[in-house]
């Protein structure tokens, strides 16, 4: 779903080769890239023109207590279908009911959370019927009712009527700029899910993983390591096919310190050749103190011009894949994340008339 894991996990290559052999594969993707290419069916979604809006996702960063929904400016062609409806006939053709209606996947939603909500002492659904609450939400479709109940039983709610100046669809309908719900409060320890209750800096894991910790740093490579880096307009390797966020110093440089380009007899805008444990590749050399002595630096999500691909202005300028330089079997213990950060590479000159 709208991701790029050829491009943007360890040993891509590997990866590539094994979507490749898969009998049948199905993307929910907007482009053609490098890994939606091995898909035998891709479902586009609409564009944000055509598509509703409520951010779930960044409003936990907000600075202020704020809500807002948007309901698409423009209707959908004949024939096409919205995201939501996407993603819930794929579940049900996943889950052995292809063929039945869409809206089932949201009823099923609405339904299970209310159960919990009535049974939740805290909750303003608590000891109510279910289906009385399901009948008093609005929407012209299923992910608007789940949205008109997510908004009840939240903290600024109308409580299914407990608080009836409180939040519900219809309100936000009727305030299409968004509703100021104030400064933030307070909620510790309410979403605390910690056996004691407290913030626990130093929880058992990662006290027990500290000697591993501090041997590694004792362990320190002798040569170059290589880190990433991510440019405000390439946060993703999408953007490198949107003609107005790529150019300027968006660019795949590799940035090598002024010290270790002297060393190495690099010369800036020189290419120059990476190698790592998964593989090795060529890019230029920007010589910048931006990165200290002893670090390089590939950005994020470059690589692009594979064949099938469908990304017309990322081919012109497709840079190199930094992932393909890391392990993908080297993991991070406590975690079990790939280790994308402080891999140990070796950095050579490319020399004029020397095959890239």
């Amino acid at each position: 779903m709208a991701a790029n894991p050829v491009l943007s996990a360890p040993d891509g290559d590997r990866l590539d080769k094994a979507l490749g052999s898969l009998d049948f594969m199905v993307s929910v993707d907007p482009y053609l890239n490098e890994t939606s290419r091995h898909a035998q069916v891709v479902l586009p979604p609409p564009p944000p023109s055509q598509s509703p809006h409520h951010d779930f996702v960044f409003n936990a960063f907000a600075v202020r207590n704020q809500v807002r929904y948007n309901r698409p400016a423009l209707p959908l062609e004949p024939g096409r279908m919205a995201e939501s409806e996407i993603l819930a006939r794929l579940t049900l053709a996943a889950t052995g009911m292809h063929g039945a209606d869409p809206g089932a996947v949201d009823a099923l939603a609405v339904e299970q959370t209310l159960a919990k909500a009535v049974r939740d002492p805290d909750s303003a659904a608590y000891g109510r019927d279910p289906g009385e609450l399901a009948g008093l939400l609005t929407g012209e479709s299923g992910p608007e009712r789940r949205l008109d109940l997510m908004l009840r039983l939240g903290p600024y709610g109308d409580g299914f009527g407990a608080r009836p100046d409180g939040l519900t669809l219809a309100a936000l309908l009727a305030h299409p700029h968004g509703i100021d719900l104030g400064p933030l409060r307070p909620r510790l320890p309410g979403p605390l899910k910690t056996r004691s209750g407290q913030v626990e800096l130093l929880p058992a894991p990662l006290a027990a993983d500290l000697p591993r910790l501090r041997a590694a740093r004792a362990e320190r490579p002798a040569g170059l390591v290589l880190v990433g880096r991510r440019h405000l307009r390439s946060n993703n390797s999408w953007m490198h096919n949107v003609p107005a966020l790529t150019g300027g110093s968006n660019r795949c440089t590799l940035h090598l310190h002024p010290e270790d380009a002297e060393r190495l007899g690099v010369l800036d805008g020189a290419d120059v050749r990476v190698k790592g444990a998964g593989g090795e590749v060529v890019a230029p050399a920007e010589v910048t103190d931006a990165v200290r002595p002893g670090v390089v630096s590939l950005p994020h999500g470059w690589g692009h011009g594979r064949p099938g691909t469908r990304l017309g202005h990322a081919a012109t300028t497709p840079g190199v894949n930094v992932n393909q330089l890391l392990d993908g079997s080297l993991l991070d213990p406590l975690s079990g994340n790939a280790v994308l950060n402080g891999i140990p590479v070796e950095l050579t000159a490319v020399l004029p008339g020397e095959s890239n």
